[in-house]
């Protein structure tokens, strides 16, 4: 099977590690933000959903995965896969729903021009216009581990008294964890971001103790 094959010869490393969108995810997902919105907020609505579950396909299925990060497959076999990856995404019986000709076009195109593994970044960036244009606000708070609730609670309070918040209809806060951080926390909304981590403040002491000799 083609992405049985696929998950054998990718990175693990890589298919774990990717997720920060480069320019180019970018202009896709601004292009896709854009076609889907002038068909119809409804189509909007679909395709932000279809990406959802083809995001949570990605990390629930280490086949489909390794395929999307594998750029060493032929445009053949790309086209191959990604037609089981859109029957994966579909499921199958009574439960089965064709896929948006939107969605559909995205993944081609990204597959035919060899940009599969932008697919995260992509998705990352159309989830971010499609919460402006619903009015939301989400905030990406990373740690070391995972946050009590009552950590993140606290958080939100104090989110919602800043100026930003108080310009949307709705916040979102989401744990996403990285060991590397040490201790502490960063967060991420709008065009902000609070460094808090205690890697980032042993990086400025490393930088200080440099300097002092």
């Amino acid at each position: 099977m083609l992405l049985a094959s696929a998950s054998r010869s990718a990175s693990i490393a890589h298919v774990l590690g990717r997720r920060a969108a480069s320019a180019i995810a970018l202009k896709y997902s601004n292009a896709l933000y854009g076609a889907a919105l002038a068909n119809s907020p409804q189509t909007l609505t679909k395709v932000h959903s279809e990406l959802a579950t083809f995001a949570s396909t990605l990390k629930q299925n280490p086949d489909v995965a390794a395929f999307v990060h594998n750029p060493t497959l032929t445009a053949k076999d790309r086209a191959a896969g990604l037609a089981s990856v859109f029957s994966t995404i579909e499921g199958s019986g009574a439960k089965k729903e064709t896929l948006s000709d939107i969605t559909k076009n995205l993944l081609t195109v990204l597959s035919e021009n060899g940009r599969l593994g932008e697919a995260e970044g992509v998705i990352e960036g159309f989830n971010e216009l499609v919460a402006q244009y619903r009015g939301e606000l989400n905030v990406t708070v990373t740690s070391a581990a995972p946050l009590p609730r009552d950590v993140l609670t606290r958080l939100e309070s104090t989110l919602k008294q800043s100026q930003t918040a108080q310009q949307a209809k709705s916040l979102k806060i989401t744990n996403k964890i990285n060991p590397s951080l040490l201790g502490g926390f960063l967060v991420d909304f709008g065009d902000k971001s609070i460094d808090l981590s205690v890697s980032s403040r042993v990086t400025k002491l490393n930088n200080a103790l440099q300097q002092a000799v």
